[in-house]
C-alpha cells in the first residue's frame, strides 16, 4: 500500500515501553504527579480541549475504559468507545483503513486488543498517535502507572527490585522493559514454561548494563529475597480460560501469601497486582488487604499516568 501525502507521521506512538526512552519515562511521572496533586487540589487541566480519542475494546476492560474516559474528560476532550463488535477490526475492513479513517475522525486511537500485530499496523496506517491500551505482548501504560506507584511510595526508584511471581506475559514483559530503563532490577519467578519472551528478556539485560537494573528469569520463590516490591497478575488472562484448571495446578506454588512476602526479608515490601485479582488463586485476601498493598493506588495512577502520555502525545 502505498502512502498518500495525509499519511505523514507528526508523532510518535506508545505500542510498547521496549521504544521508550528514561527521560521520556521520568517526564511522564513528573507530569503525572504534578497532574495529579493539581486535580486533588481542585485545578482543572483542559490540555486537550476539543481533541477526542477513538478507543477501541477487543477485550474489555474496567480500568482501561474508565481511566482514559475520564482522562480525557478531565483533559478537556472526549473519549469514543468502540467495542469490537463495532470494528470487526481486521475482519471486515482491513486495520490499516480502519487506522486511516479514524485518522480522519479524531487525534488519537487508544486500542486494547489481542495480536500485538494489530497496534502495529493501527500505528503505521494511522497518521494520529497510537496508544497501546494493551495488547498479548504488552501492556505499557499498566507498567507506567506501576513504576508511578513506586516512585510515590518509595521516593526512588533506581536501586530497587522488583519480583514478580507469575506468568510471564504482557504485564511482565512491560515491567522488564520499564525496569531495565529505570534502574530498576527485576525478577520473574515462574514455573518453568511459562517464561518472558527471550527476546525481551535479552533486550533488558542488554539495556540494563547501563541503568544497573539487574535481570532474572527463574523458578526458584526464594529469589525474591530482598525485593522492595512483589508483583502479580492471573495465572490465565483474557484468551486464556481453557488452560485454567492446567495453570492453577502449574502455579499453585507461587500465590503470594503471606508466607512468600516474608520470604522477602523486609517489612515494608509493597505488594502491586493490575488487577482484576483473582482472591484466593494468584493471592490471598490477607495480602490484598494488608497495609503493604497498593494495588488501589496503582489502579487510582493508571488515571494520572496515561493523562501525562495523552497530553505528550496528542498535546500542541
Amino acid at each position: 500500500m502505498t502512502k498518500s501525502k495525509h499519511m505523514t507521521k507528526t508523532r510518535k506512538d506508545l505500542a510498547s515501553l521496549s521504544d521508550v526512552t528514561r527521560a521520556e519515562l521520568e517526564a511522564w511521572f513528573d507530569l503525572a504527579l504534578k497532574l495529579k496533586t493539581e486535580l486533588k487540589a481542585g485545578k482543572t487541566h483542559p490540555l486537550l480541549a476539543g481533541k477526542n480519542l477513538a478507543m477501541i475494546f477487543q477485550k474489555s476492560s474496567t480500568r482501561t475504559r474508565v481511566s482514559f474516559e475520564i482522562a480525557m474528560r478531565q483533559l478537556g476532550g472526549g473519549g469514543l468507545y468502540l467495542s469490537g463488535n463495532d470494528m470487526q477490526l481486521g475482519r471486515g475492513e482491513t486495520i490499516a483503513d480502519t487506522a486511516q479513517v479514524l485518522s480522519r475522525y479524531c487525534d488519537g486511537i487508544m486500542a486494547r486488543v489481542f495480536a500485538h500485530s494489530d497496534i502495529t499496523t493501527l500505528a503505521k496506517y494511522a497518521t494520529v498517535p497510537v496508544i497501546n491500551g494493551l495488547s498479548d505482548y504488552s501492556h505499557p501504560c499498566q507498567a507506567v502507572a506501576d513504576y508511578l506507584t513506586v516512585l510515590e511510595h518509595k521516593k526512588r526508584l533506581k536501586g530497587l527490585t522488583l519480583a514478580y511471581v507469575g506468568d510471564g506475559n504482557n504485564v511482565a514483559h512491560s515491567l522488564l522493559f520499564g525496569g531495565a530503563k529505570l534502574g530498576v532490577s527485576v525478577t520473574i519467578v515462574c514455573p518453568q514454561g511459562y517464561e518472558p519472551q527471550k527476546s525481551v528478556v535479552d533486550q533488558c539485560v542488554e539495556d540494563g548494563k547501563a541503568t544497573g537494573s539487574r535481570i532474572l528469569v527463574t523458578s526458584d520463590t526464594a529469589a525474591v529475597k530482598g525485593a522492595d516490591v512483589i508483583y502479580t497478575d492471573v495465572w490465565a488472562s483474557m484468551g486464556q480460560e481453557g488452560e485454567h484448571a492446567e495453570r492453577v495446578r502449574n502455579f499453585k506454588d507461587y500465590q503470594i501469601n503471606a508466607g512468600l512476602m516474608a520470604k522477602t526479608g523486609k517489612k515494608d515490601t509493597l505488594f502491586m497486582h493490575c488487577l482484576p485479582a483473582h482472591r484466593g488463586e494468584e493471592v490471598t485476601d490477607e495480602v490484598v488487604d494488608s497495609p503493604n498493598s497498593v494495588v488501589f493506588d496503582e489502579a487510582e495512577n493508571r488515571l494520572h499516568a496515561q493523562k501525562a502520555i495523552l497530553v505528550s502525545l496528542m498535546g500542541r
